[in-house]
């Protein structure tokens, strides 16, 4: 594993840039409420506003590690100039494509009381047909010399059914390992498509595979083809399966959960994944661990897209697994 001799993690020397692509970002809004009640009125300072989208959380990580990152998005309308503004100036290497759908919003409410984010997310606008090409046409020139390729995030209405699965055809193409982030069918279809990766959170597995165990549900994407499945689960930490070794899954957590907002902890998970295939690293521990700390790391930043200064710290402090998986049975498939 890429670790110092005390433990804490060593920086990688990545093979090319990640390239993320976000096909439907959002001006992300992030409110502090201390306390929220339904049915009330509350007093808030302004939000923190900022481009966001599950790639544009991705690459603004891997920006801020100092490690090489291009995030690829779409941006229209009013929100977009807010959008393309605020992304400019946040030094994150970009291209945008212009469309003529508005940016969505995305919103966040942070309850500092309780220690609990309530997220609001608009539904994307409809991109036409060749504003789908453009899209296409850009990642196909940027996957050259790219060291890893990330697709994340929901799509916008009618979009093309087979977006994902031509992402992760396209990376084979080019030879550079491909990673997704999403949900529900296209979650389905990305495995079906053979990506390196996929990173989904527990509900989202079992939600798309309508399988009621983690187990179960892992081994249902991996035998659709996909080779790295890494599972998100809250508090409890981050789980790895990988089609190598059906036998066990590696299970990463910390002692004590901690208290924050937990948005921006996937997407910083991936960052990490990302930056370890990067470097031409396939050992799943080394992804696990600095996916890990990582995902932590974010909880204890007030918006998506950072990490904490501590996460080498919270990396040392990892407790590291070996978990043997349960085999799938019919009751798990009729669940």
């Amino acid at each position: 594993m890429n670790t110092s001799d005390d433990g804490t993690e060593a920086g990688y020397r990545l093979t090319g840039p990640v390239v993320t692509v976000t096909p439907n970002p959002a001006v992300d809004l992030t409110y502090s409420v201390d306390g929220i009640t339904a049915g009330h009125t509350h007093r808030m300072p302004p939000p923190l506003s900022r481009a966001g989208g599950k790639g544009l959380n991705v690459a603004r990580v891997i920006h801020a590690a100092g490690y090489p990152t291009l995030a690829i998005a779409t941006a229209g309308a009013g929100t977009g100039a807010e959008f393309s503004a605020e992304l400019q100036s946040s030094g994150v290497p970009h291209e945008l494509v212009p469309v003529a759908a508005p940016t969505r919003r995305s919103l966040a409410f942070v309850d500092t009381a309780d220690n609990e984010t309530s997220i609001f997310n608009e539904q994307g606008g409809r991109l036409s047909p060749s504003e789908w090409s453009a899209l296409d046409a850009l990642i196909a020139d940027k996957l050259a010399g790219a060291g890893c390729l990330v697709g994340s995030g929901s799509l916008p209405e009618d979009a093309p059914a087979d977006f994902y699965p031509r992402l992760v055809a396209k990376a084979a193409e080019f030879k550079v390992p491909c990673i997704i982030d999403t949900s529900g069918s296209a979650l389905l279809k990305a495995a079906d498509a053979g990506a390196d990766v996929l990173k989904p959170n527990h509900h989202e597995l079992m939600g798309a595979t309508g399988i009621g165990t983690l187990d179960a549900a892992a081994a249902n994407l991996l035998d659709r083809g996909v080779r790295l499945l890494f599972v998100s689960c809250g508090a409890d930490g981050l789980r790895a399966y990988s089609a190598d070794d059906r036998s066990r899954a590696w299970h990463a957590r910390l002692p004590e959960p901690l208290t924050g907002n937990p948005t921006g902890a996937g997407d910083a998970a991936v960052a990490a994944i990302a930056v370890v295939l990067a470097a031409g690293v396939t050992d799943p521990r080394a992804m696990l661990t600095l996916a890990a700390s990582w995902s932590a790391a974010a909880v204890l930043m007030p918006a998506a897209g950072e990490i904490h200064h501590s996460h080498a710290d919270l990396t040392a402090c990892l407790e590291l697994t070996s978990v043997p998986t349960r085999q799938p049975t019919e009751m798990d498939h009729a669940s």
